[in-house]
């Protein structure tokens, strides 16, 4: 099994977790990335480190981005704390680098003016941030004066001991390989993941979880169950393979969203068997598709010991044809026209 490529920290991340411990949060922080149970987690230490309890509604202040104006940010700004050395103002989804000109301009003088008491976050949710360099007094006083975080998808090892930790919170253990198998089924998203780790230690009866209690409450990532669905093809388990897509049409999944996962498989089913032909392994394939598991690399490669090069070549010429015939041809009906594919990919496969 390949050994999971280093990921470089991320700097802002690091240093916030730095300020807490130590107990020197600083006047101005940029929350951003997909992991939002970490952002969430990391704004609840800030505000149980600056804000006593009970003096909420006077010193932490909540402010949405749209319709939001640099002078009702500075009055929020100019809210001197209460029975509290400092306030914390949270600005949701306001986009700093899109603002008007005239507003960038007052920002940047509040930035580089904000009074020691207090801690503004910019917290992006719905809206990306996007920094622009082109903007250079507003960038220079963000980093100057700011601390910009990520909170980025977590690397493997580091996601499989918080499912550690989060189980044994529960009562219950879990073996790495489990662990790996439910990130792989529910995707790697902490906020996705919590939900399901509390159903699962709920229903599981021993203190080891089995994956037979994961599969028994989890609810996949549609990306699971197609790759699950293309396994059982590969197995020959057309009853089962079949079985999985009537499941995924009874629950309303769109024919077209099934084809564009499948399609997306068919074509990393094709580079691992490139792999195999080429001497490369697991690393390379996390590598190429930006995987952050080894394990659907090692499925991957494990599912491409069935087929050959001209079958997945194949499967992929009629992936996009048949998305194409879907987009294109009046009238045409998704669901047969995936049942098709399903069928002439079933007929090819290689023992």
């Amino acid at each position: 099994m390949a050994k999971e490529p280093k990921r470089k920290p991320d700097e802002g991340y690091q240093q916030l977790k730095k300020d807490l411990k130590a107990g020197t949060i600083g006047s101005l922080y940029i929350f951003h990335g997909e992991e939002a149970y970490l952002r969430d987690f990391y704004l609840e230490q800030m505000k149980e480190k600056l804000i006593p309890a009970g003096m909420e509604s006077f010193n932490y202040h909540l402010l949405q981005g749209k319709g939001l104006t640099v002078q009702k940010l500075a009055e929020t700004v100019d809210a001197l704390p209460m029975m509290s050395t400092r306030t914390l103002l949270v600005v949701s989804d306001y986009d700093i680098f899109k603002a008007p000109e005239g507003e960038r301009t007052l920002l940047t003088q509040l930035f580089e003016d904000l009074p020691e008491y207090v801690c503004m976050v910019f917290l992006y949710d719905t809206v990306p941030y996007k920094s622009d360099a082109r903007m250079k007094k507003l960038a220079g006083a963000i980093k100057t004066h700011g601390q910009v975080v990520q909170f980025a998808r977590q690397a493997q090892n580091d996601l499989v001991d918080w499912i550690h930790r989060r189980f044994k919170a529960l009562g219950h253990d879990i073996d790495t390989a489990d662990a790996q198998y439910l990130i792989f089924l529910c995707g790697d998203l902490m906020n996705g993941l919590i939900s399901e780790i509390g159903k699962i230690g709920a229903y599981a009866k021993n203190r080891r979880v089995t994956r037979e209690d994961i599969d028994a409450v989890a609810i996949p990532i549609i990306d699971a169950v197609v790759f699950q669905m293309t396994e059982a093809l590969t197995r020959k388990q057309f009853d089962r393979a079949f079985s999985v897509l009537n499941d995924l049409l009874r629950l309303q999944q769109a024919p077209i969203m099934i084809l564009a996962v499948l399609g997306k498989h068919i074509r990393q089913l094709y580079s691992a068997r490139i792999a195999l032909e080429t001497g490369k392994g697991s690393r390379w394939l996390m590598d190429l598709w930006g995987m952050r598991s080894t394990y659907p690399a090692d499925k991957l490669l494990e599912a491409a010991r069935h087929h050959d090069l001209v079958w997945c070549k194949h499967a992929m010429a009629r992936c996009a044809e048949t998305d194409l015939a879907m987009k294109s041809v009046a009238g045409a009906d998704g669901k047969d026209l995936l049942l098709n594919l399903m069928l002439e990919l079933a007929a090819g496969g290689k023992a």
